[in-house]
C-alpha cells in the first residue's frame, strides 16, 4: 500500500497530508493570519511557512503513525499560487526527496482540490464548481483534461468575500465571518448582478457592497452580497448542467464551505435531476490532503521527476493540465 506525502503551501496556509490507498491519515495546517483589515503579504506569509513548516511535517507523521521513512512518495504543490509561498514548498519536498531517495511529483493546486473531492464525495464524472481564492471555474473533463465551461471575468468568489471583509475591518480569510454575519441581516440591498453566458463578473458587485454598507450596514450587505453573488453562480452551473447533461453536480474549493452556497446549488441539482456532492468544510480549504491525493493518483501511472525538474509555476491554468491517471472519468 503506497504512502503518499502531500505538502501545501500555494497562499496563506502549509500543510502536510498523509494518505495510504484511499485513506487520510494525517492532516495538519497551520494558516497565515494578517492584521484584521490586510490581506496576504506573500513575504510575510513565506516567513510562516519557513517556521512552521517542520513543526507541520513532524506532527503529521507522528499523527499517523509513521516515521518519514516509512513514506513511499512525495507531492508538492507546484503551482499556481504565490511565488515566495510556492518555493517553501517545493524546498521542503525536494530536501526530504533528496536526503531519504524519496520519489517527487509535482501537483497543481487545483486539481488538488478535485481529486480530493471526488475520493471523499464519490462523484465519478461531475461537473465541478471550484470557489476559492484563487478560482472560480465551472469545469467537466473531456479527453484527458478539465475544461472551462464558465469562469469569473475579473476576481473571484473568495476574492469577492475577502476584499469586501478586509473593507470591514474582518481578519482574512474573511467569508466564515461573513457568512455569520449574513444570518442577521434582515434586508436586500439592490446590488449589480453580471453574469455573461456562463461566465461571471463580481469588481461591480465589489465596489456597490462597499459603498453600501455606510447607509444599509454590515450584516445587510454582507447578506445581500451572499444572495446576489451565490445567484450568479447558480444561473451559471444551471446553465452548464444543461449544456453539458452531467447527472453528477460537485463543488469543491475554500468558498465550498459556505453552507447558504450549498443550499442553493443543492436546489438548483435537484431541478436538473444532478446528485449533488460538497467536499466536507474540513477539506474544503487549502491542505495537504488534496496534495497527496492528486500525488496518488499521479504515482500509479506516471513516473517521479528529477530534483533539477522540480518546478513551481505561479500562473498555471487548470485547464493546460494533460491528465491519464483516471479511467472513472470520461475519457
Amino acid at each position: 500500500m503506497a504512502l503518499m506525502l502531500g505538502i501545501e503551501s500555494t497562499a496563506h496556509t502549509i500543510s502536510c497530508g498523509l494518505i495510504r490507498d484511499d485513506a487520510i491519515l494525517a492532516d495538519v495546517r497551520s494558516i497565515y493570519r494578517p492584521p484584521d483589515g490586510e490581506g496576504i503579504h506573500p513575504r510575510e506569509a513565506s516567513r510562516h511557512h519557513v517556521a512552521e513548516g517542520p513543526r507541520v511535517l513532524s506532527e503529521c507523521l507522528a499523527k499517523a503513525g509513521v516515521g518519514i521513512s516509512d513514506v513511499d512518495a512525495i507531492s508538492y504543490a507546484a503551482g499556481p499560487g504565490l511565488g515566495p509561498c510556492l518555493r517553501v514548498g517545493a524546498v521542503m519536498a525536494r530536501a526530504l526527496s533528496t536526503h531519504y531517495s524519496i520519489p517527487l511529483y509535482p501537483v497543481h493546486h487545483a486539481i488538488g482540490h478535485i481529486d480530493l473531492g471526488r475520493l471523499l464525495t464519490g462523484a465519478a464524472d461531475p461537473l465541478v464548481l471550484l470557489v476559492s481564492g484563487g478560482h472560480t471555474m465551472i469545469l467537466a473533463f473531456l479527453d484527458g483534461q478539465w475544461r472551462v465551461f464558465g469562469e469569473t471575468l475579473d476576481i473571484t468568489l473568495g476574492q469577492l468575500l475577502d476584499q469586501f471583509g478586509r473593507s470591514l475591518g474582518l481578519a482574512s480569510p474573511c467569508g466564515g465571518e461573513i457568512e455569520r454575519m449574513a444570518l442577521s441581516g434582515t434586508s436586500y440591498v439592490e446590488l449589480p448582478y453580471t453574469v455573461r453566458g456562463n461566465d461571471v463578473s463580481f469588481s461591480g458587485l465589489l465596489s456597490a457592497a462597499k459603498s453600501a454598507t455606510a447607509a444599509s450596514g454590515g450584516p445587510a450587505v454582507c447578506h445581500s452580497l451572499q444572495e446576489t453573488s451565490f445567484a450568479m453562480i447558480c444561473e451559471a452551473v444551471e446553465r452548464a448542467l444543461s449544456l453539458t447533461g452531467k447527472k453528477e453536480f460537485m463543488i469543491v474549493g475554500g468558498v465550498a464551505a459556505n453552507r447558504r452556497l450549498s443550499h442553493m446549488l443543492e436546489e438548483a441539482c435537484r431541478i436538473h435531476g444532478s446528485s449533488f456532492h460538497a467536499v466536507p468544510p474540513k477539506y474544503a480549504g487549502d491542505c495537504g490532503a488534496q496534495i497527496a491525493a492528486t500525488g496518488i493518483l499521479e504515482a500509479s501511472v506516471n513516473g517521479p521527476v528529477q530534483i533539477c525538474d522540480a518546478f513551481v509555476r505561479q500562473a498555471w491554468r487548470l485547464d493546460s493540465v494533460r491528465i491519464n491517471y483516471s479511467s472513472s472519468m470520461a475519457s
